[in-house]
């Protein structure tokens, strides 16, 4: 063990740069589209010859695997409680898309152990090797470890919809996210909005009352439409992305993930290999 173990050091010490970047997709509140947003970012990722691994965090709820029309024999949990390693629950469609599934039965709930977490630590580490980007499809009532998920994600996305309701919960989450002292950037999408200036209108609110209450300056991703292939393609278990790739919205999400992938500040910005792993580390042990 202990030779493996310095062999993964090595190997973290002399591939720094293939460490993936991680991404938090997040919303206040339930039914706003966000596991769709996940799943078709991680299309739009793949499409782009980008190593992408898509992983799904609402554990018990999780519903990737479903509007993938993929089946997972192991999710999370069952990593977790038995012992292989984290490539074992990485599944793969047959658009060759990366996924881990969160599983959705009421009896996945975990209860989060030390030995758990060193070992979801250690996973993460070793996977983090082997993709460009990791995007944590996070869930709407998050547990307190997958919150430390998101707190310690490099980059996070915020989706709302143009509802008061919805805003305000966006809104509650980015408080929340501040007030724990995270220092990752925030991106926030407007989805199933009626028209452009709609989804505008709504960011602009979000991101002067960000900016005003939590001196939090916030990048505007973009607006998403409502669009009747989204329910198309959730009722043929398929990624809207695939299923009707030229559809208002695939367009729109496609235009979504160049403007974050080009913009000279994602280019330029630092991504300190393994900073997300040592401050996942510092959250889940820093009681100790």
């Amino acid at each position: 063990m202990n030779d493996q173990a310095q062999k993964l050091r090595k190997m973290i010490q002399t591939s720094k740069e293939t460490q993936a970047k991680t991404l938090a997709v997040v919303s206040g509140k339930g039914g706003v589209g966000k596991s769709n947003i996940s799943i078709n970012m991680a299309v739009q990722f793949n499409n782009r010859r980008l190593r992408v691994l898509l992983f799904d965090l609402d554990v018990g709820m999780g519903n990737v695997n479903i509007i993938l029309g993929s089946t997972s024999t192991y999710t999370l949990s069952d990593f977790l409680y038995q012992d292989f390693p984290l490539e074992r629950i990485v599944y793969q469609t047959d658009e060759g898309i990366s996924y881990i599934s969160a599983g959705n039965g009421l009896n996945e709930a975990i209860e989060w152990n030390a030995a758990m977490v060193s070992k979801l630590l250690e996973g993460l580490r070793e996977i983090q090797l082997q993709y460009d980007y990791i995007i944590f499809d996070m869930a709407a009532g998050a547990t307190s470890a997958t919150l430390k998920i998101l707190l310690a994600a490099d980059d996070i996305f915020v989706i709302s919809t143009p509802e008061p309701t919805a805003m305000t919960d966006a809104y509650s989450m980015m408080k929340f996210m501040c007030a724990e002292g995270t220092d990752s950037d925030f991106f926030l999408i407007c989805n199933r909005a009626d028209n452009e200036k709609q989804g505008k209108e709504t960011l602009e609110r979000l991101q002067k009352t960000a900016l005003k209450f939590l001196q939090k300056e916030v990048v505007l991703l973009g607006v998403l439409p409502e669009d009747a292939h989204v329910r198309k393609a959730v009722i043929s278990q398929t990624a809207f992305s695939i299923k009707f790739p030229r559809s208002s919205v695939s367009t729109k999400l496609e235009n979504l993930v160049d403007q974050y992938l080009n913009q000279d500040r994602f280019l330029k910005k630092s991504h300190e290999p393994g900073s997300f792993i040592n401050k996942l580390r510092q959250l889940f042990f820093k009681e100790e």
